[in-house]
């Protein structure tokens, strides 16, 4: 479980986050979602304990992961936005760093690389960006880790890379397993992530599932406009709309109709998600 309970970080006199209190449960895989400069990269930063908070707490299985100890480290991965390429063949690559994770499977890799089409014996520098991405996910995965942090993921992956990450990340994580995803990509992986937070500039706007999401909110693909609407989108043939859910009805959540939602809503919004 990850807890983290009123933390803050400032770069100089720029504060990121003030005051954030959140929990992260084992099995799930959660959205982190939010504008440029609300301090997603941040939060995952100091969730894998490169950065140290300022005030409050991180903790990791009740360890502080800035005190980097091997129990901990051999237990989650960060995937950074960007990534090196190094001069090995992929495979000799991944076994080289794979000995620093206790529950590496080099048969996981390799399954991993033939679901991304890439070929263990290139060299990563001459991989193609998308090529170097999907090695270092299918490592990120390979290595077990019970707590996984990836930071714009699918930045870089074709069409077909994208189908092919949501199928590794299904097929290759541990039931128990806490990965958080941080992404404006939403719509590619809408029927992944699940829960959906949302961070604005020091604040948690929402940290829901799904499930509750569709219990108080309605979205609405037709022709006519809702009065009470939270955001509204013209599409072809009508509107998609989201607007309290009033009745209880089921509706398909549209991930990035829910952000500008919140996103035009915040006091609601986050009134609406405290309620018991």
């Amino acid at each position: 479980m990850i807890e983290i309970n009123d933390l803050s970080f400032s770069y100089g006199r720029n504060v990121v986050l003030q005051g954030i209190t959140l929990n992260m449960l084992p099995g799930r895989i959660y959205g982190l979602l939010g504008e440029n400069g609300v301090g997603k990269t941040t939060l995952l930063t100091l969730m894998c304990g490169l950065k140290t908070p300022q005030a409050g707490t991180v903790r990791v299985d009740g360890a502080d992961p800035y005190r980097r100890e091997p129990d901990t480290l051999a237990d989650q991965f960060y995937l950074a936005d960007e990534v090196a390429a190094s001069g090995s063949k992929a495979m000799d690559w991944a076994n080289t760093n794979g000995v620093f994770w206790p529950h590496y499977s080099e048969d996981n890799f390799k399954a991993l690389m033939e679901e991304f089409n890439v070929q263990l014996d290139q060299k990563m520098k001459t991989m193609s960006a998308g090529q170097l991405k999907k090695t270092h996910i299918a490592f990120a995965l390979a290595t077990g880790a019970r707590h996984i942090f990836m930071d714009e993921p699918t930045n870089g992956l074709d069409i077909p890379g994208k189908t092919q990450f949501r199928s590794a990340i299904m097929r290759f994580t541990p039931e128990d397993s806490t990965i958080v995803i941080s992404t404006h990509q939403v719509r590619d992986l809408e029927n992944l992530i699940d829960p959906i937070i949302i961070l604005d500039r020091q604040d948690v706007l929402l940290n829901a599932s799904i499930e509750d999401i569709c219990s108080k909110l309605y979205f609405d693909y037709g022709n006519e406009l809702h009065p009470d609407a939270l955001f509204t989108e013209q599409i072809p043939g009508g509107f998609i709309q989201v607007y309290p859910n009033s009745t209880g009805a089921e509706s398909k959540v549209n991930i990035e109709v829910l952000f500008n939602a919140v996103a035009q809503n915040k006091s609601y919004i986050k009134t609406l998600f405290e309620q018991k």
